[in-house]
């Protein structure tokens, strides 16, 4: 029943998505997903959340596609990052510097003040819901590593993203705090503030968004030196920080910059992981296959129990449609971190393209195993509707098939799927409920358009 109800409510918030996040204003930005940057980057917010009295488990960083710096928080358990923020920052200090302050907002209720600021509840059902819908619908790893979801409206995010100066303040003095609770130079936070430091008297079109969003002046820089001469660390810094930072930040600038910015910069003699990663990544998106692959079965033999380089082989095995070698690398990957649902899919997928009726049961199995833990993944529950429909299971493909439409927005498409799959399942089963959800929404979304 609980997980009925964790399914109800995710299927009322993609249904309130898919009215607030309309391109009325600018266009829609998308997620970016990749399990070995996602485990680095929590990684390094971990001590962050620990400092703050915040549950690591429920805290989630969701990465934007935006070249513009940024960085947000919608609700108390997401913050959100733009790539082209963690592009532009130099070191793990400032990055865990930008959660310190962003978890600070969540600590200090400032969300909870925004949205009682909103001038109707309307406001507040398609501002509140619409970032939360979206990391729900987050999806797989997709052709290139970094999977899309659904848009998220520009000026929407705007108005969710304004701070008042006061806020600012706030957050600055509770952010240095964690920082020194969990061994992190305070200083960082305010190397990061010096980055825009001048950007208040620029026009409001050339600012950039951390400017707008994050006000700077004179007295909150003032103030900010004051927190960091009077703080003094605390705790021992984590001696990896910079290395798990280097390798998030790699793997990201390797998949959306041109695979020739890439390789002009990682020298030939350079054989760390980080350095093969990325020649991997850029090799393979040229592509030229085999170097892609020699490169990442090097990276691979180096650091062979670590799940998320083994993924990354299996992916461009399977892109290169060398689909035994890529379900025994997403095999491996998935026995070293068998509760990352991101590689469990890929194991899923992997099976399913190798194209073996032998091979449906276990493909199913994976991808049911990651549905379980991450069942708002669109490409995901495709994969899973043709594994199903393979097998002749209809209503169960029919079931998935509608799920992924909800997902994306598109509930004309996901109805009549849905109650394909309510007529041919069970009353009161799983399945059934799971499509009497779609089928809820998708009525009430259509009747409001």
């Amino acid at each position: 029943m609980r997980r009925i109800a964790i399914r109800t409510l995710a299927v009322a918030l993609m249904m309130a998505l898919s009215f607030a996040a309309l391109p009325r204003e600018g266009h829609a930005a998308t997620i970016l997903r990749d399990p070995d940057i996602e485990y680095a980057l929590n990684r390094l917010a971990g001590p962050i959340y620990d400092a703050a009295g915040l549950s690591s488990q429920r805290m989630k960083i969701i990465i934007i596609q935006d070249d513009s710096p940024n960085a947000f928080v919608a609700d108390n358990q997401h913050i959100f990052l733009h790539s082209g923020l963690i592009l532009r920052l130099e070191s793990a200090a400032q990055l865990q510097a930008v959660i310190a302050h962003e978890v600070a907002h969540i600590t200090g209720g400032h969300i909870t003040q925004r949205y009682g600021q909103a001038k109707t509840a309307s406001t507040i059902a398609g501002l509140g819901l619409l970032l939360s819908g979206a990391v729900i619908a987050g999806t797989g790893n997709g052709e290139a590593a970094v999977g899309l979801a659904m848009g998220i409206s520009g000026s929407a995010q705007r108005v969710l993203n304004g701070h008042s100066r006061a806020q600012e303040a706030s957050a600055d003095q509770a952010g240095i705090r964690y920082m020194a609770r969990a061994g992190v130079p305070p200083q960082a936070m305010l190397d990061v503030l010096d980055m825009f430091r001048g950007q208040e008297v620029l026009s409001v079109q050339r600012q950039d968004p951390y400017t707008r969003t994050h006000p700077l002046s004179r007295e909150r820089l003032r103030a900010l030196k004051g927190y960091v001469a009077a703080t003094q660390t605390v705790a021992p810094p984590d001696p990896n920080a910079d290395y798990w930072y280097a390798r998030a930040r790699g793997k990201l600038e390797a998949f959306i910059r041109p695979p020739s910015f890439t390789l002009r910069r990682v020298k030939a003699s350079d054989t760390s992981d980080i350095a093969l990663m990325r020649r991997a990544v850029a090799l393979h998106r040229v592509p030229k296959p085999a170097e892609a692959i020699a490169a990442i079965n090097t990276l691979v033999a180096q650091r062979p129990k670590d799940p998320y380089y083994a993924e990354l082989q299996g992916q461009i095995l399977l892109e290169s449609r060398q689909f035994d070698a890529a379900v025994a690398a997403y095999g491996r990957a998935a026995s070293l971190a068998p509760s990352e649902a991101q590689i469990q899919s890929g194991l899923g997928r992997a099976l399913l393209a190798r194209g073996r009726d032998a091979d449906l049961k276990s493909a199913i199995k994976a991808l049911e195993t990651a549905r379980g833990r991450d069942p708002y993944d669109t490409v995901l529950l495709r994969h899973l509707a043709t594994a199903y429909a393979r097998t002749g299971q209809e209503a169960m493909a029919a079931l998935c098939a509608s799920e992924a439409h909800a997902l994306r927005g598109d509930f004309k498409a996901a109805l009549p799927l849905a109650k394909r799959a309510s007529a041919a399942l069970g009353h009161g089963t799983v399945g059934w409920n799971r499509a009497q959800d779609v089928i809820d929404a998708s009525e009430q979304a259509l009747k409001r358009r």
